[in-house]
């Protein structure tokens, strides 16, 4: 579980209950009506807007970001550090026979035990993380263009209450109460926006530029495979993508033939 994203969710909602109960109660911030404009409506554009299969794929992905851990870049380092080690020793053809989860380090580990040139497998892994990155792309643009309905049919809902308001002027003790309702479907919006939706698209932003980071560290480490670089290289060259602070010293390197 990611808990950074587990403490933002509780300390937010827990922070916005706290307001409301600290104020005239609950009950006022309740309107049926209110919500099936802003919940439908926003569901409704998202599915004009992209095909079915993109918005599953979209919720999903949210779930995974939400459930799974961060992959360390600095495991990805140490992979492909124990992989040069491997090839030096047993030859490119040992990496055919590796099992690994990840299908891109197992196109990698092919392609290297192939004799892939280099000019073709650099051809060959930068269109596979064009392809991921449209299609993450993809999935965080259905939660940002959420983010914009959502608001968009609050105000809509607003300007509905207000019409209904209006026709009821001749009752001025009615006109309170309706403005209070008719501003509830602003409040719906905003909120399911900013506390939902585009922390959403943010997250899974930053995982996809993780991932990116994990793919090009499996990408220049194959290509220093291929110049028959010695680990102790490899190691110095694929660590750069790693923060300074955050490197972990050769000499501590935990992945004993262990791939993910």
């Amino acid at each position: 579980m990611d808990f950074a994203s587990l403490i933002g969710i509780i300390s937010g909602i827990s922070l916005i209950i706290a307001a409301i109960s600290m104020g005239s109660g609950f009950d006022i911030f309740y309107n049926g009506p209110g919500l099936m404009i802003v919940l439908g409506g926003t569901i409704a554009s998202t599915l004009i807007t992209f095909q079915m299969k993109d918005v599953i794929s979209a919720f999903q992905a949210a779930l995974f970001v939400f459930s799974e851990n961060k992959k360390d870049p600095n495991d990805m380092v140490f992979t492909m550090v124990d992989l040069s080690t491997l090839t030096r020793r047993q030859g490119i053809l040992s990496l055919s026979r590796l099992e690994v989860e990840s299908s891109f380090l197992k196109k990698v580990c092919n392609l290297i035990a192939d004799g892939t040139k280099e000019e073709l497998m650099r051809d060959t892994l930068n269109i596979e993380i064009e392809s991921m990155k449209q299609r993450h792309f993809i999935i965080q643009d259905v939660f940002k263009k959420m983010a914009l309905y959502a608001p968009a049919f609050g105000m809509l809902g607003t300007l509905i209450g207000l019409i209904q308001m209006l026709t009821q002027l001749s009752n001025p003790e009615t006109v309170g109460p309706s403005m209070a309702v008719a501003l509830l479907t602003t409040f719906y919006g905003m909120l399911l926006s900013t506390m939902l939706l585009n922390p959403i698209a943010g997250k899974l932003r930053a995982r996809t530029m993780l991932e990116v980071i994990n793919l090009e560290i499996i990408f220049e480490g194959a290509i220093s495979i291929l110049q028959n670089n010695n680990p102790l290289l490899v190691y110095e060259k694929l660590s750069s993508y790693v923060p300074e602070k955050l490197r972990r010293p050769m000499k501590q390197k935990v992945l004993k033939n262990k791939y993910v």
